[in-house]
């Protein structure tokens, strides 16, 4: 499913880095669709907290994840927009919510590790490993975990 590009060092995975509640995250490149700026989200009655709601992107209907209520985390408070980063599931579209997006990392698939068993279980649902940068840990969100909604949820 990433973008593997073959190099002398063996294979490497580009990742999208967005920031959700101080913890950076990386999405497989090959996974995102576009990055955007959510405008005019219609909420969508008996939807749940995880759904922030829809929006119409270029004329398609987006399905718009509020990550941070998918992570268990508060909303923000410093009152900046959120970002959206648009994902694809079986032909669906989805933006998924997010404080800010950062760089395209290009890293080495052998760096990726299993959830470290310290890590937020919240987390390590949705998280299909970790990178160990300087100083930082990039988790990597596994789009389709993401989107694994309960029925409940789905119900619009």
């Amino acid at each position: 499913m990433s973008k593997k590009v073959q190099t002398g060092e063996g294979a490497m995975v580009e990742y999208v880095t967005a920031m959700i509640g101080g913890q950076l995250f990386g999405l497989p490149i090959s996974r995102v669709q576009d990055v955007f700026m959510p405008e005019r989200v219609t909420r969508v009655p008996l939807s749940s907290r995880e759904i922030a709601g829809v929006l119409n992107l270029r004329g398609r209907i987006v399905t718009v994840v509020d990550m941070r209520a998918r992570l268990g985390l508060p909303k923000p408070e410093d009152g900046k927009p959120p970002m959206a980063v648009g994902v694809d599931l079986r032909g669906e579209s989805y933006g998924l919510l997010i404080d800010q997006i950062g760089e395209v990392l290009r890293l080495a698939d052998d760096g990726k590790e299993d959830n470290p068993v310290n890590l937020d279980p919240r987390m390590a649902k949705l998280a299909g490993g970790v990178h160990r940068l300087d100083g930082q840990l990039m988790v990597v969100l596994d789009v389709d975990r993401v989107l694994e909604l309960a029925p409940e949820m789905m119900a619009a």
